[in-house]
């Protein structure tokens, strides 16, 4: 049976996409690619925010070019919202690749795959507006105890500086007993923690009417027996209401942790992106989250040096950072997307200058973060093991988990009773801009999650293989 890798490019709903290709190989007939082999088929999973994905993808169709010329059954694949934004483009520069596929017919994978097989030659198929929800589709999840839910795809925003909702077309709501159910059977497999997905998932229910829809499913969420955890990502503040801080304050496995995108901290910089809110409204939703939650961590994502930013705007930016205090900041460089009417602006700035910027504002929110993770020093946290984070720590004796905030900890393991999936509490001891050092368990709780996770280790003669979603980082050679 041939072999495959997925590589996933992007934002975690990529990510669940990439589970859905896993899902559907499995389903058609492919076998994971084991260490130390060359698999059958790769595909790419992409993204189209950032140029610097674009020039990953064709970096890497370069890399797999000579072993295509001498064999002509591998097969390459690349879909995600690349694929959807290029189409032909890809086969003009990388004609060897066999299959093309869009956002909204990731289903047709294995059927183009045949197809390129028999007919030797290039599929491309793009469909401009999604058929059924990808709900429907065979998933192999990457993790045996926590997992992505998607509540929603698309965005109904116009983001100036965003190609995505071109990509992925307007928002469409799931029904909330179709996700409640998913949910459900989730947790009876063993999962003990669900991230629901959307664009823009605080405005789940604009398809049926119901501005406080979201603020629902979280509580839903909180009567689901065995669900420790639920987290969400990502929100928008314009849609960022009152009764979804209740639900996460009221809702003991709702995580005290918001990651909320601000992007800039210039109210002209966002009436330019079309954010449709000002940094006080931001700020305002943060001093609700706080109060609501005293112990809350914010995350945010924030781009420097969009069209017309000034020196000011950016000290606007570095001064709302200041008082926010986010316990981290995921930061870009504006990036120019065809397609975009971020792209035709004037003042677009200059790579030296956005450079400098961003150095600046990551130094500034390292501190930051520092000083917010030394003060959790002294404190006892729960941690979910993690399977996937700093695996280098083995050699350290650590294990690494992530706390209800979401921090993620590394923590002495060298009595070897803690395992992937399993319920910690420790003491946290040190902290640094990007993560913290913990004490041996206090306590270990035994989930079902962990159980799982233990068969999910497979032995085929001397190969071994965590039985997530190979990568192309996963196989030591190709």
């Amino acid at each position: 049976m041939p072999t495959f890798v997925v590589e996933t490019y992007g934002c975690q709903m990529n990510v669940h996409d990439s589970e859905r290709i896993a899902g559907l190989l499995l389903d058609a007939g492919y076998t994971q690619a084991l260490a130390d082999t060359q698999p059958d088929l790769v595909v790419f999973n992409t993204c189209a925010v950032r140029e610097n994905a674009d020039n990953k993808l064709y970096g890497n169709l370069s890399f797999l070019a000579p072993r295509k010329k001498s064999d002509p059954n591998f097969q390459i694949a690349v879909g995600g919202c690349m694929a959807q934004k290029d189409k032909d483009i890809i086969i003009k520069r990388a004609p060897y690749v066999d299959v093309v596929f869009g956002t909204h017919n990731i289903g047709s994978l294995p059927m183009l795959l045949e197809r390129a097989r028999i007919e030797e030659a290039s599929q491309v198929e793009i469909k401009e507006s999604l058929e059924h929800f990808p709900s429907t589709l065979p998933v192999k999840r990457d993790s045996a105890f926590s997992a992505w839910v998607s509540v929603s795809v698309g965005c109904n925003n116009t983001c100036t500086f965003c190609i995505v909702p071109q990509l992925r077309g307007i928002e469409k709501d799931r029904p909330a007993h179709e996700i409640m159910n998913e949910v459900r059977a989730l947790v009876d497999a063993g999962v003990v923690e669900i991230t629901l997905l959307g664009q823009n998932v605080n405005a789940y229910g604009v398809d049926f009417g119901d501005r406080g829809a979201f603020a629902k499913l979280l509580r839903q969420c909180g009567e689901v027996q065995g669900l420790e955890r639920v987290r969400f990502m990502s929100p928008h503040p314009r849609d960022f209401t009152d009764d979804v801080i209740d639900a996460m304050a009221q809702t003991k496995n709702v995580m005290p942790h918001l990651h909320m995108p601000l992007q800039s901290g210039s109210d002209k910089i966002l009436q330019a992106m079309r954010r449709s809110y000002r940094a006080d409204r931001y700020l305002g939703i943060i001093e609700k989250v706080r109060k609501a939650m005293p112990d809350a961590a914010i995350t945010t994502d924030i781009i420097v040096g969009f069209p017309g930013e000034s020196d000011d705007d950016f000290a606007a930016t570095i001064n709302l950072v200041k008082q926010a205090k986010f316990s981290a900041a995921y930061t870009f460089q504006y990036s120019k997307r065809p397609g975009t009417p971020a792209a035709l602006m004037a003042d677009q700035i200059g790579d030296d200058v956005m450079a400098h910027r961003y150095n600046q504002l990551h130094n500034i929110q390292q501190e930051i973060s520092k000083s917010e993770n030394e003060k959790q020093i002294g404190k006892t946290v729960e941690l979910l093991v993690s399977s996937n984070e700093g695996r280098h720590d083995v050699d350290q004796k650590r294990m690494n988990g992530r706390s209800a905030d979401f921090r993620l900890t590394h923590f002495d393991n060298s009595a070897n009773t803690a395992r992937p999936g399993d319920l910690v509490k420790v003491k946290v001891t040190q902290g640094f801009a990007n993560h913290i050092l913990a004490s041996a368990p206090i306590s270990v709780t035994k989930t079902k999650g962990g159980d799982v996770h233990a068969s999910w280790v497979e032995d085929i003669g001397d190969k071994k293989i965590l039985l997530g979603i190979p990568t192309l980082s996963s196989l030591k050679s190709l």
